[in-house]
């Protein structure tokens, strides 16, 4: 048996690539990806040679432009927060994992992919819908719902009885379980498991405190063409750089910090803290362009099919051709998003301080205060008033009596 197995070179993994060899007699396929996390991917590969794993079936991939390009970039034309606060950053990685997995399973003639995702998160549920809906007939092996292996006792003293490494870092362990990439980096576990205890300061790694950030407001100036951010103060950039100097920039704020208790796909209440710094500031600015760029109507229909769409991602529904139907329908909207937007970032604000394109629809002359020369006759709002009044009138009148 051929299984490609998510890999991070971490302990968990480690022993999942171990257990495969050992419980499936399994010849492992392992894929790294690099995402922007901020840590070395390399050394996945030395970790395992190491474990046995042939360099052919060893792949390590930088995947941060498709990432930013496919995912990120397409989820923000739509203004996508779940439950009203969260960016997805966790959510939008795991169908580009689970596209990898199934690619490289054909490439090798593999048999089934395996993830070290556990039975109580949500991942298990995004990467295997992405997986089933890309190759059908795929096996799915989750370890963590079928091994006997169940606190960190017992995986230390699995590793021990079958040879695999542990690295000893210096230093104090986070209590936290973390996972970044381009866009976020989250945390959940440890004192956040009580919804009433305040993160520790020391947890965030990303951003400042807003009340120590700069006393003096950083404004930067984002081109927008159709829909998606292409130079920052004039610059042209790529995808992933444009992520990561908004990271950097918003960072350096005190921007992007969230602490939420939401609702997990498979039924319970999470709390988690992110910090998204790029992301805040992206979907301030693309409001904004939209904002004098999209017709309202189209615009009120937009934001009133997010909350489906973003559930749809947080659910692990990506490749679904319901969320594909939906992005169509975005991507048509953003034809004429292009422009400028400048911002001002200060302690932890985004405020939108400016914003011009040449498809906006703002007509000064109709919308001054000033003498509008004719454009718009006021008394014209009369007749649209009663009109619009008929049925409440008449819903008072018959309540009434009257």
């Amino acid at each position: 048996m051929k299984v490609v197995l998510a890999y991070s070179g971490g302990l968990d993994t480690s022993i999942i690539l171990r257990w495969l060899q050992e419980t499936y007699d399994a010849e492992v396929i392992t894929f790294t990806a690099d995402l922007g996390q901020g840590e070395e991917v390399e050394p996945a590969r030395a970790k395992a040679l190491e474990m046995g794993v042939p360099p052919e079936n060893i792949h390590i991939e930088d995947v941060r432009e498709e990432f930013v390009r496919d995912f990120v970039f397409p989820m923000f034309r739509a203004n996508t927060i779940y439950e009203g606060e969260y960016l997805l950053g966790t959510s939008i990685a795991r169908p580009l994992i689970a596209k990898r997995l199934v690619e490289i399973a054909a490439e090798h003639g593999a048999d089934a992919i395996s993830h070290g995702a556990t039975g109580k998160g949500n991942d298990q549920v995004r990467f295997e819908l992405g997986a089933y809906a890309l190759a059908p007939e795929i096996r799915v092996i989750a370890p963590w719902r079928e091994w006997e292996l169940g606190g960190r006792e017992t995986l230390m003293a699995y590793a021990e009885a079958h040879n695999i490494p542990i690295e000893m870092k210096r230093g104090k362990k986070s209590p936290f379980s973390m996972d970044a990439n381009l866009l976020h980096i989250s945390f959940e576990g440890g004192p956040l498991e009580d919804p009433f205890t305040e993160p520790p300061s020391e947890m965030w790694r990303w951003s400042v405190s807003p009340e120590l950030a700069p006393n003096e407001a950083t404004y930067i100036d984002l081109t927008y063409e159709q829909g998606d951010i292409v130079a920052i103060d004039g610059k042209v950039m790529s995808p992933a750089a444009i992520l990561t100097e908004l990271n950097r920039l918003g960072g350096e704020n005190g921007i992007g910090r969230l602490d939420i208790v939401e609702n997990r796909f498979v039924g319970m209440k999470s709390r988690g803290a992110y910090e998204t710094p790029g992301g805040t500031i992206m979907l301030r600015a693309h409001r904004a362009i939209e904002s004098i760029t999209l017709d309202r109507e189209v615009a009120h229909l937009k934001d009133s099919l997010m909350p489906k769409y973003a559930e749809l991602i947080y659910n692990g529904f990506w490749w679904s051709p319901e969320r594909e139907m939906l992005q169509v329908a975005i991507d048509h909207s953003q034809q004429y998003v292009s422009g400028d937007v400048r911002l001002k970032l200060f302690k932890g604000n985004v405020d939108v301080v400016g914003r011009k394109s040449p498809y906006s629809l703002f007509d000064e002359k109709i919308a001054t205060f000033e003498e509008d020369h004719g454009t718009y006759d006021q008394a014209d709002a009369e007749g649209f008033i009663k009109l619009n009044a008929l049925r409440l009138r008449n819903l008072a009148r018959k309540r009434s009596g009257s």
